[in-house]
């Protein structure tokens, strides 16, 4: 059966992309070209959520007021560069006030629901000042508060969205505008049952915008930041990478799930639903191109990209010789399970389990506290060997495993560095290599010329 596709193409612009007035104005430049594009979702302004997570977390009195000087400045940067800053002043007044509040208030006594609150903010002025922006243009633009339409539970700083909710929210409050205007709205953040602020995590705005694409089940869903599309790695480590021009759902979530800064892990799984494409290109130069992701490419096989994820921590366990694998095993995944950690790369033998813990992605966001819970937990079960400081380092491609030559492609170039742990199998798109930290840029820079700068191993890629 052919799916229906609404005219809607909804365009999300990160923090470099409204970060001033001059960027703002680029991004509406994109959002007036093209007349499909009816619902735009920002982030805040760079630095800016930075900025407001200090003040949750509580500061002294002559610190809030420095660090809420250095958001006034900017704010009002942009304000006054508008041509009728009055319109909007009321608001964004209203908005630093609020911050000053409750950035009073978590000084006092901070929570993850007064965090999210506060760290709310910085969607909600940049969006009130993009709005203001775009009606100088003489666009029918409408704002609206995010939170009305993105419905989640109450998992404060990575809040879990209510799909369904979502979607009869965005049909009732949402799309009666898009024939006559362009909507406005915030990322990052949602509401829960009772009405309280919740975030969907850092970089959650990419997700806001594939929420809403799915629920209106939107032509594209336009991803504008500071970079002409994917690459094959991070260009800030090999300035030789190469824009990516298409890839598949599962090789961009294995990208974005690896390290790669370009899509929030969670981007892609609402556009993989609806089969809805997904393009990423540059605000600050929309004419460059950029990477179109979608469920087929023209690309059949091959290597695809290399992705870098730091601050990963090796726990290897020894199981006492008197208990069960199977039993040990089972326990070893409940303790992870009652911290909400996942363990990947997983590795097991007779003498024990080992596996990788990811702590960019712990919930506390602190790698030696958590680390401290689990020995207290594990203590009376197992012998300890934890390693951290590491890098993991995963090649993504298609049908990999199909790959005669991956062996000699991979491995001959890493001869000399110390691989604690390597997964391949699992899934048929990722190859993943554990490596020292302080080894991982060189690693990357050897691996990359191997796979992607040399005409032999290209031909397998093309």
């Amino acid at each position: 059966m052919t799916r229906i596709y609404s005219p809607f193409v909804v365009a999300k612009f990160g923090g470099t992309s409204v970060a001033d007035f001059d960027a703002m104005n680029r991004s509406a430049s994109i959002v007036l070209a093209d007349q499909q594009v009816r619902v735009v979702v920002l982030s805040a302004s760079s630095g800016v959520t930075n900025l407001l997570v200090s003040l949750s977390e509580g500061l002294t009195a002559q610190d809030r007021i420095d660090k809420i000087e250095t958001l006034r400045t900017l704010t009002y940067g942009i304000l006054s560069s508008l041509k009728k800053p009055d319109a909007v002043r009321l608001s964004v007044d209203a908005l630093l006030g609020n911050i000053s509040a409750l950035a009073e208030q978590a000084a006092v006594t901070a929570s993850p629901s007064l965090s999210d609150e506060l760290v709310s903010h910085g969607e909600l002025l940049s969006s009130q000042l993009f709005t203001a922006i775009l009606r100088e243009r003489e666009a029918n633009a409408l704002w609206l508060d995010a939170r009305e339409v993105i419905r989640t539970d109450a998992n404060f700083g990575c809040a879990e969205p209510d799909v369904a909710m979502i979607a009869q929210q965005v049909q009732t409050r949402l799309l009666p505008h898009l024939e006559t205007a362009i909507v406005v709205t915030q990322g990052f953040i949602g509401s829960d049952a009772e009405g309280h602020t919740t975030t969907l995590g850092r970089g959650g705005s990419d997700y806001t915008a594939s929420l809403i694409g799915e629920a209106l089940n939107a032509r594209r869903v336009d991803i504008w930041t500071d970079v002409a599309g994917i690459y094959t790695t991070d260009p800030r480590i090999v300035p030789q990478a190469q824009r990516i021009g298409q890839l598949s759902f599962s090789e961009a979530s294995d990208m974005a799930a690896y390290g790669a800064k370009v899509l929030h892990p969670a981007t892609l799984m609402p556009a993989m639903r609806k089969n809805i494409p997904v393009f990423v290109g540059s605000s600050k130069n929309p004419d460059a191109g950029g990477t179109l992701v979608c469920r087929e490419t023209d690309n059949p096989s091959g290597y695809r990209a290399l992705a870098v994820r730091r601050k990963q921590t090796l726990v290897k366990c020894r199981r006492p010789h008197a208990q069960p694998a199977v039993d040990f095993n089972a326990r070893i995944f409940s303790l992870l399970a009652e911290h909400n950690l996942q363990a990947e790369l997983v590795s097991t033998s007779e003498s024990g389990i080992a596996w990788i813990l990811d702590a960019t992605c712990a919930t506390s966001g602190d790698d030696s506290m958590l680390l401290e819970s689990l020995q207290t937990k594990l203590a009376a079960h197992c012998q300890l060997e934890i390693e951290s400081g590491l890098a993991l380092m995963t090649l993504v491609g298609h049908q990999l495993s199909q790959s005669e030559s991956i062996c000699r492609d991979v491995f001959t170039p890493l001869e000399g560095y110390a691989v604690r742990m390597i997964c391949h199998g699992a899934g048929e798109n990722n190859l993943s290599v554990l490596l020292p930290g302080d080894s991982a840029d060189s690693a990357v820079k050897m691996l990359h010329r191997q796979l992607f700068e040399q005409p032999e191993v290209q031909r397998y890629a093309s």
